[in-house]
């Protein structure tokens, strides 16, 4: 699509959000300040007749699921958070997580046909109309001729398009905003349009869809946080998967927690404890896990599904966010500044000592309170005030932590709205603590850096390649190099010793 196109299709964008009432809706305008509600105003002129009617969260949900894809991304992480935008707004964009207007069954039987090179019916004894449909998708139980029952994933037709057109626009969008907004650089416009379309990319694959559902389910098995239904694997195509049907009731669905048993504590405890699990002990985790991908069942079992955005960290990444947790459950918000700073989040330039009192100011008066005690709206006013007093940026790389942190803890209060995440984090938290950073680990990170460096040392004096013309050194100069090593980590480990 050429930049002209994705300039009208922005603006289009822009219109539908007017004619809606939903870019500044009417209901905020006793909170604005008087440039805004002119302005507010003079939008409301060209309004139409869909913006007189329902309630803002509705009338947002209709606008954005006319723009598309990316648009619908957007309202399913804003719906997660009832405790910043009200639990009436949350409830009317939740419709946008699997309940969009579906395409014909014959159409996804097509598709699947042509995905697999065979028959549906050589698969499916029976291919049902679809039980959910999302803005790249559509779900449909089926039976194999097996007799088991299954889930049958089908991308929408022609999705693949409208997907290039939402990326092109974003990345107008974001660099229209930075170049206007200078407050928005710290967010790093342009890198997060990028980050969101390479995971809506990835998203029109279902075989890397498959790959990574099978990855989690092995993970998740490890601790009995969460589980993944198993892949049929002859049912995955680029645009089919197919998956064991997922036990429980679809947390999007008003009755899954009035299901008889349900332990709503414990619910609400195993799916952050399986995040962060998922995120720190190995370094891979679902990003996506809004209300409509998450089913449940008595007494507190979790099961994912839709795994097409996965969200990936290094080791260093993972240390960094232990330490930052740690510091927060011990209250040691010296050592929560020191992880930023050591990470590279707040520029050198400014004093560590500062930034803790300033980390020290946010999080001491949620400490030891329920959630629904904890204003998360102010909460986050006051970590952007922060982050902008300290010249934070936006780190790419961590967009999908962010996105599902935020997605987890807000679903984690719609289960039970006195959850305690610190409670819930603390058990894990501190399990990879004692494994990663206790004397007994430092000494095995320790004894692995002194045998590659033994090795470098043994490198060095190896004789030099035949095609240079010089005698070869003795070969007790190769002892020597070895025994310098060798005493060399003979020395650190003592020092080590006597440091620890």
């Amino acid at each position: 699509m050429s930049r002209p196109a994705a300039t009208f299709r922005l603006l289009g964008a822009a219109w539908v959000l007017v004619r809606a009432d939903a870019l500044i809706p009417r209901e905020i305008d006793h909170v604005l300040p008087p440039s805004a509600l002119f302005l507010a105003r003079a939008l409301r002129v060209f309004s139409g007749r869909a913006a007189r009617e329902g309630r803002p969260g509705e009338r947002l949900a209709h606008a954005l699921e006319k723009l598309g894809p990316a648009a619908i991304k957007l309202g399913q992480v804003i719906s997660t958070r009832a405790d910043i935008f009200g639990r009436t707004f949350a409830d009317d964009l939740g419709r946008l997580k699997d309940q969009l207007a579906p395409f014909p069954t014959e159409t996804a039987r097509k598709v699947v046909a042509a995905t697999l090179d065979r028959p549906v019916e050589s698969l499916f004894a029976s291919f049902d109309e679809p039980i959910a449909a999302a803005s790249l998708a559509q779900a449909h139980p089926a039976i194999l001729t097996d007799g088991r029952k299954v889930a049958v994933k089908v991308l929408r037709p022609g999705i693949e398009r409208r997907v290039a057109q939402d990326i092109e626009t974003l990345s107008l969008a974001a660099e229209w905003i930075e170049a206007a907004v200078p407050l928005s650089r710290r967010l790093e416009p342009k890198a997060l349009a990028a980050t969101v379309s390479r995971a809506l990319e990835l998203e029109l694959d279902l075989r890397l869809e498959a790959a990574g559902a099978s990855e989690l389910a092995e993970i998740m098995a490890e601790d009995g946080y969460m589980s993944a239904p198993k892949v049929v694997w002859a049912g995955v195509g680029k645009r089919t998967l197919t998956l064991d049907w997922a036990e429980g009731v679809a947390l999007s669905d008003p009755a899954a927690l009035d299901q008889p048993g349900l332990d709503r504590p414990a619910l609400a405890t195993n799916l952050m404890r399986a995040f962060l699990a998922q995120a720190m002990d190995h370094g891979v985790f679902h990003a996506d896990l809004h209300e409509g991908n998450l089913f449940v069942a008595a007494p507190a079992r979790v099961m994912a599904v839709d795994f097409g955005i996965i969200g990936r960290l290094d080791g260093v990444a993972r240390r960094h966010l232990a330490e930052i947790l740690w510091g927060f459950l011990q209250r040691d918000y010296h050592r929560v500044a020191k992880a930023h700073f050591d990470a590279g989040y707040v520029p050198a330039h400014h004093s560590i000592d500062l930034f803790a009192q300033a980390l020290r100011a946010v999080g001491e008066p949620s400490v030891g309170k329920p959630a629904h005690e904890i204003s998360m709206g102010r909460l986050l006013g006051q970590l952007f005030e922060i982050t902008a007093l300290f010249d934070m940026h936006l780190r790419p790389e961590l967009v999908l932590l962010q996105k599902t942190m935020v997605t987890v803890e807000g679903v984690a209060r719609t289960i039970d709205p006195r959850h305690d995440r610190w409670a819930a984090a603390e058990p894990i938290v501190r399990r990879w603590i004692l494994r990663e950073l206790s004397p007994t680990a430092r000494a095995k990170a320790f004894a692995a850096d002194a045998a590659q460096a033994l090795k470098a040392l043994a490198r060095l004096a190896e004789p030099p390649p035949a095609v240079v013309v010089a005698p070869a050194p003795p070969k007790s100069w190769a002892w020597l190099w070895f025994a310098l090593g060798v005493a060399a980590s003979a020395a650190g480990f003592v020092l080590y010793s006597l440091w620890r």
